[in-house]
């Protein structure tokens, strides 16, 4: 790269990162989401002169800005509702995928004479998988329900791996048509094609949870934030390059390891790792999916080019084909969802009969005479799945989203990031390339201006409602008595001694007592009126400190415990967490200010 090259993109990486910064900060005054005014801002920047020479190669935005963009979703993509809501993310995130391929690529096939089936399909691939991007950024601003975003967060992050392993089988199948000199496709072995796509699934989740395991065991022996920073950043390259290596799927080992480490950060890492991470990587996710975003609209007048230069297509009948499946995968997806809900609500009502049958056979082990310690032991194993299996059935039930839901959920279909860096990774020699992707950029934008930008409005048309406050601030006030009783439990163990093995002195104790107490209370009462290592070991300083750790581990403790039990909704247990978090921080600041 030329020197007068590295001046140009370092000078729009820097007006990128400003014009980012502003649009943000003025897109909640106009009421639009920021994505949205990112691509509008792109495309006209296309049309300045020198606009159109910004070239952003398809494998940075695959290898480069992905990995990081899917783990940093993934590690706060509660596991516990991405395991309640797995048959409906499964179904969107596989099965849809599938189904809009296959019917899109053959539509193509039939739209473009001279192209085989096998590079229709993997167009079709290209724009079949939902944006995680999309999802994160006007999910959660536009107050959807919790449950709602959970699934459209879960799709869009393992859709991306559906779609990038069909779309390497189709290539390869375009290829072997190519080749043979055939418009349809070469004979083609679907066992193996098949077998091929479980072997990535399956060798991604693998090394996933492998890279995931490691890493949370190294980072749990570091106790420098900025260590702990630097490994968390490299973890999505690390998980994704194995797996691709190893002809698996790079995205879903990234999101297989996001999820793992975000799961286990409670129970394996340091208040302040979590803080930093969560700052971090929140950060990090903010440049990259706005800067995703700019960069869609920026190359649109470049590809424009690409299309008119080829002449093997009209410009007017590509953008005409984008508009066309466009429409195409907006109504599969009503199609598909509509059904899906119905089915689903009908498999909770029969899981509501046999829980309560469950339920039956429970109450008749449990009047038994004299069991025995093995069969009690096993009584317990099936009371916890008894009870978790209940609990999964409550919140679904508190949880519903009816047809209001299901509305929004075929609507908010975006697609981005993956449709973008998918489409410009089509072989060179692959027929009419030019027009496939700029079909795939119109599908892209289109989705994402007009179901984006009509989303609010849906939103507030179909009245359906997100978080209730009120509701959310009893069940926080509950969820604090049962973590304040854990913690003034702990006060009163007989073996409570410092570490030099005094006892405490009683009116610290009652201190701490008060003040363990005292979250709760305030927790009640909001939610009633809607609103150092120089010190001496024995000072009461000293002594309360000590005490209030022992007050936290407990409170800890009991917060897994809850979160293991799934009485609480995620947003409920991660503002406890929070708050553990930054009153553990507090303390070793004051026991060692210096930071070091």
């Amino acid at each position: 790269m030329e020197p007068a090259d590295t001046a140009r993109y370092a000078l729009f990486a820097v007006v990128g990162l400003i014009t980012i910064v502003a649009v943000a900060a003025f897109s909640k005054k106009l009421g639009v989401a920021s994505p949205l005014l990112l691509v509008l801002i792109g495309i006209g920047y296309s049309y300045l002169p020198g606009g159109s020479t910004v070239r952003i190669p398809s494998e940075i935005i695959l290898v480069a800005v992905l990995p990081p963009l899917l783990y940093s979703a993934a590690i706060n993509v509660p596991l516990v509702d991405f395991r309640r809501n797995l048959s409906t993310i499964s179904a969107l995130s596989v099965v849809l995928v599938l189904v809009t391929a296959f019917v899109t690529g053959i539509l193509i096939f039939f739209i473009f004479p001279d192209l085989n089936l096998g590079y229709s399909i993997a167009l079709g691939a290209v724009i079949s998988p939902t944006d995680a991007v999309a999802a994160t950024s006007l999910g959660k601003k536009l107050g959807l329900p919790p449950r709602l975003v959970t699934i459209l967060e879960g799709e869009s992050l393992v859709n991306d791996a559906t779609a990038l392993v069909m779309l390497r089988s189709a290539v390869a199948v375009g290829a072997a048509a190519t080749a043979a000199g055939s418009t349809v496709a070469a004979p083609v072995n679907i066992g193996g094609v098949l077998g091929d796509f479980g072997y990535a699934v399956a060798m991604a989740i693998i090394v996933g949870l492998i890279i995931g395991a490691i890493t949370v065991y190294v980072r749990s022996k570091l106790r420098d934030p900025a260590l702990d920073t630097a490994i968390s950043f490299a973890v999505p390259f690390i998980a994704f390059i194995p797996a691709e290596e190893l002809h698996a799927s790079g995205v879903l080992a990234v999101v297989v390891a996001g999820l793992y480490a975000g799961h286990n950060s409670a129970r394996h890492f340091t208040p302040q790792a979590r803080i930093s991470e969560r700052l971090n990587w929140r950060t990090a996710q903010f440049v990259l999916e706005n800067g995703v975003f700019l960069i869609m609209g920026v190359q649109i007048s470049g590809i424009i080019e690409s299309v008119l230069r080829s002449q093997r297509f009209s410009l007017e009948g590509t953008i005409l084909a984008g508009l066309f499946l466009t429409l195409v995968i907006v109504l599969l997806r009503f199609l598909f969802v509509g059904p899906l809900l119905f089915l689903l609500e009908r498999r909770n009502e029969r899981a509501e009969v046999g829980n309560r049958r469950f339920g039956a056979m429970l109450e008749r082990i449990r009047a038994m005479v004299d069991p025995g310690e093995r069969l009690i032991r096993r009584r317990e194993r099936v009371e916890r799945f008894y009870d978790r299996r209940a609990t999964d059935l409550e919140r679904a039930r508190a949880e519903g989203f009816g047809w209001r839901g299901g509305v929004i959920l075929s609507w908010s279909g975006m697609r981005g990031v993956v449709t973008l860096a998918a489409a410009q990774s089509l072989p060179e020699d692959t027929p009419y390339r030019p027009q496939l992707i700029l079909i795939a950029f119109t599908v892209a934008i289109v989705t994402l201006l007009a179901q984006g930008g009509t989303l609010p409005w849906l939103i507030k048309l179909s009245g359906i409602r997100g978080t209730d406050r009120v509701a959310d601030r009893r069940e926080l006030a509950t969820l604090l008595d049962e973590l304040s009783e854990a913690g003034v439990t702990a006060l009163d163990r007989p073996t409570l001694r410092l570490p030099q093995g005094e006892q405490f002195n009683p009116e610290v104790i009652e201190r701490v007592r008060q003040d363990t107490l005292l979250g709760a209370e305030s927790a009640w009462e909001r939610a009633d009126h809607g609103a150092g290592a120089d010190a001496l070991a024995d000072s009461p300083h000293q002594q309360y400190r000590a005490l209030r750790r022992e007050v936290l581990r407990a409170e800890r403790a009991a917060l897994l415990e809850a979160r293991g039990r799934g009485n609480y909704a995620s947003r409920i247990l991660s503002r406890a967490q929070a708050m553990i978090d930054l009153e553990e921080t507090r303390l070793e600041q004051l026991d060692n200010p210096s930071g070091s």
